[in-house]
């Protein structure tokens, strides 16, 4: 029976090391939220890093780690310090999420960093081959295996595989400005099927692979290297039934109880994003200072809850925001804080499921 090998930077699972005891923890990220409800519901087996650097474990270790995770139908790909620099903070965060998001101020262009991406898409083109049966289905997952689909068909080109980009693919006067913009376009077009969350990034892909390789499509099909594949749209929706029932789970309940505590009956403005600058924290944060000047009325009224979880906290850009975002909360607090309230409360941390839900 064919599997569905889901293929993504980072595993569900994250792996650390205390002392000598390696713990297994649920990773925080977007995708393996999303993406949880099908993987638990499928014959799905995931690869990526585990988030473990290689080099802190020894071998006894790595094959502890191994077989824990083959219980939940993980496998590993190992990376070292300086793949994980270099790829990951490097070429996948400073050049294609900037770019991608039209943030051209931030992209930085270094041959060095596309070499190791290039090298850590190989590593899980070769983990993959030494895992995938015949007739499994390869699904893979975000900018930071994009050249992963081609690297594939160019080893096993009777595989079935998928591609999936869970962030905007940008419009083609931004993605010409990527030195590697072909090598990159060749590797995606390596999929059977490639998905984006909007059909304006569709329509935007379809355009760079015309003008670069010209390529007409018709109704999201190219004809591309003897090959038909399609491209479309697949909005990632969310588990309905999780976050329905857990309305009726005691944590959730005493959650509410303990926020209406603190909270009375102020109305709740609630807003959660990761540290990023491509989320608006701080226009968002400017609105709501404008909404209390113009709307004297609401004040000691209603609360701001932002939660803003950490993300990328080595990177340059990230730490300036994180800055800003904690002036500006101490700033609009400070103006229009009473003894009894704050405007705005702030949290720069993950929180529980059931947390989450009870608010």
């Amino acid at each position: 029976m064919a599997r569905i090998l889901i293929v993504s930077n980072r595993l569900p699972v994250t792996v650390s090391k205390s002392k000598d005891k390696i713990n297994f923890s649920p990773s925080s990220g977007g995708l393996a939220t999303g993406m949880s409800s099908f993987y638990q519901n499928y014959d799905c087996q995931w690869i990526g890093w585990p988030g473990l650097v290689k080099g802190k474990i020894d071998e006894k270790g790595t094959e502890e780690i191994i077989t824990n995770l083959a219980k939940l139908n993980n496998y590993p790909v190992f990376l070292t310090q300086t793949q994980i620099q270099a790829y990951y903070n490097g070429f996948c965060n400073k050049t294609i999420w900037p770019l991608f998001h039209s943030f051209t101020q931030y992209t930085v262009y270094q041959n060095s960093l596309w070499e190791e991406y290039n090298r850590v898409n190989r590593i899980f083109c070769d983990t993959i081959l030494s895992f995938a049966r015949p007739d499994d289905i390869i699904w893979i997952h975000d900018y930071q295996l994009m050249l992963l689909p081609n690297l594939l068909r160019q080893k096993r080109p009777d595989l079935t595989i998928g591609f999936f980009l869970h962030i905007p693919f940008p419009p083609q006067e931004i993605y010409r400005l990527l030195p590697w913009r072909e090598k990159i376009l060749e590797g995606i077009l390596g999929a059977d099927l490639i998905g984006f969350h909007t059909y304006d990034y569709v329509r935007n892909f379809l355009d760079s692979e015309l003008r670069l390789f010209g390529h007409e499509s018709n109704m999201g099909y190219i004809n591309y290297q003897n090959r038909i594949l399609k491209v479309d749209t697949f909005p990632m929706g969310i588990d309905y039934e999780r976050f329905s029932s857990s309305i009726l789970n005691p944590d959730t309940k005493k959650e509410i109880k303990k926020i209406r505590d603190q909270i009375g009956e102020k109305k709740i403005i609630l807003s959660i994003d990761r540290m990023d600058y491509t989320k608006g924290i701080i226009q968002r944060l400017e609105a709501f200072e404008f909404f209390l000047q113009k709307n004297p009325e609401y004040l000691e009224k209603i609360i701001l809850i932002m939660i803003v979880v950490p993300s990328r906290t080595l990177v340059k850009q990230y730490q300036e925001l994180k800055q800003q975002v904690d002036e500006l909360v101490g700033e609009i607090n400070g103006k229009y804080a009473t003894i009894g309230w704050s405007p705005i409360r702030y949290l720069f941390q993950s929180i529980s499921f059931y947390e989450l839900t009870a608010l």
